[in-house]
């Protein structure tokens, strides 16, 4: 009686069941169907509800009564984490495991298809190896030295040996599954890099001020490495263009980046769709706002008063301050705007319309000279940094060039000559009509004249063989 060696069998039982049951799970095409659509769901799921909002945001969007579609209620979304979907755990367990999929793919069946494919490169010597192929053909009058001008004319790779003939075309039709995988695994990392070491922030700067990206919202768990420690950024100038009707046609935001000396190291006047791009942040304009008013009373120096934005039920944007007229702060003015084309409307106490005065001029309030120097914009700003969007963009170059590799025919075509008896047979992975044509095309310029007797003597040639 003899007992086998535990530590072989204890070895033995993983390597086991990774062979028959965990890899050719991981390699089953409908697994990665599934994954796919899931990770399809989810993404829309992230594009449609608002990601990186504030508490207030969901509380007031996705409220519990009545719940959104009788369920979805802003408990429901943050505590399944749909306010951040690409930066959750399931969400990347998908990734990684579509990944695992398609690597296990790759080298379980595309790889050792290609090394099978490279093994029919073997030049064929016996007759009824031809009896295989499903186009096929036995000649009388026919030879190699006739057929390999044919295909070469046609594009053909041609490697003779002795007697026997080998011709391939469109080889990367062959390579191209292998890429596209290749390229679908990069584009899975870029995301899973992009989520776990990207940032997301805004700022609302007024025009003239400088700042340092502190805002940020949204975050990965490696993020920190990214946020910029030892440049910021000066607001030179924010200003809106304005069509003739008076609406906005675009507005500009003029940028300096600077180092910790507050040098210039960098500048660029932004718009929408132009970002600024430094050291793998982008800064996009996004937004606009009216951050201040400067005024002068009677003579007094230029004093600056912020101003806010005023809910307004639907009504459009418009930003107010409060304008002390006397020192003890007794009397005053509220002061509105709409936008930064430089008009004010003034209103007292009892909202009653004193004036409306524009940038650069004067008007006499309650005894005193209200002169408005300037108004203070203030712009938007979407900040972004995501390491993994070259190796994303790397992806979809590869993915796009894959593809098209995939629907390239490949063609294979043997011959062998033998006791004054000439073969041929070849097969395609795709395209098999166009290939059956070309066949009859190069047999039909093999065969000799019609005065010629038996010059076929198979007349079934490149019927299916049974």
């Amino acid at each position: 009686m003899t007992s086998e060696n535990p530590s072989t069998n204890w070895t033995a039982i993983p390597q086991r069941y990774l062979k028959r049951e965990l890899f050719p799970l991981l390699a089953d095409l409908r697994l990665a169907i599934a994954l796919l659509l899931a990770i399809a769901v989810f993404s829309i799921t992230g594009t449609v509800i608002e990601q990186g909002r504030s508490l207030e945001f969901y509380q007031a969007n996705y409220p519990e009564d009545p719940a959104l579609f009788g369920f979805l209620t802003w408990k429901v979304l943050l505590t399944l984490g749909l306010d951040h979907v690409y930066r959750t755990w399931w969400f990347l367990a998908l990734l990684i495991l579509f990944g695992s999929s398609l690597i296990t793919c790759t080298f379980q069946r595309q790889i050792p298809a290609l090394r099978w494919f490279s093994r029919t490169w073997n030049f064929y010597t016996k007759p009824r190896q031809f009896e295989k192929f499903a186009l096929s053909a036995e000649l009388d009058h026919a030879s190699i030295k006739q057929l390999s001008p044919l295909l070469e004319k046609r594009r053909y790779r041609v490697f003779r040996r002795d007697n026997t003939l080998y011709a391939d075309r469109g080889i990367v039709g062959r390579i191209g599954p292998i890429i596209v995988h290749a390229s679908m695994i990069l584009i899975l990392l870029g995301a899973i890099v992009g989520a776990m070491t990207g940032f997301f922030a805004q700022e609302m700067v007024p025009s003239g001020e400088t700042f340092r990206i502190q805002n940020i919202f949204d975050a990965g768990p490696w993020a920190r490495a990214q946020i910029p420690q030892d440049w910021s950024v000066r607001v030179n100038r924010f200003w809106i263009d304005y069509t003739p009707e008076g609406k906005i046609d675009q507005f500009y935001s003029d940028l300096s980046v600077l180092n910790d000396q507050d040098e210039e190291i960098q500048r660029k006047t932004i718009h929408v769709n132009e970002p600024l791009r430094h050291e793998g942040v982008t800064l996009y304009q996004a937004d606009w706002g009216i951050a201040a008013v400067r005024i002068r009373l009677n003579e007094s120096p230029i004093l600056q008063l912020p101003m806010v934005e005023i809910g307004t039920d639907g009504g459009g944007r418009v930003w107010g301050t409060w304008i002390p007229t006397k020192p003890d702060l007794s009397e005053g003015v509220s002061v509105l705007a709409k936008d930064l084309q430089g008009i004010l409307l003034l209103y007292d106490t009892e909202g009653k319309l004193l004036s409306t005065v524009r940038q650069g001029m004067s008007t006499e309030v309650n005894g005193v000279t209200l002169a408005i120097a300037e108004i203070v914009g203030s712009t938007g700003l979407q900040i972004k940094a995501d390491p993994g969007i070259p190796i994303v963009y790397t992806g979809f170059g590869l993915l796009m060039i894959s593809v098209l590799m995939s629907y390239i025919s490949h063609s294979q075509i043997w011959a062998l000559e033998e006791a004054g008896k000439f073969y041929i047979g070849g097969r395609t992975n795709r395209a098999q009509v166009a290939f059956e044509r070309e066949m009859l095309e190069i047999l039909d310029s093999l065969e000799p004249s019609t005065s010629d007797a038996g010059a076929v003597s198979d007349p079934k040639s490149l019927v299916p063989n049974p």
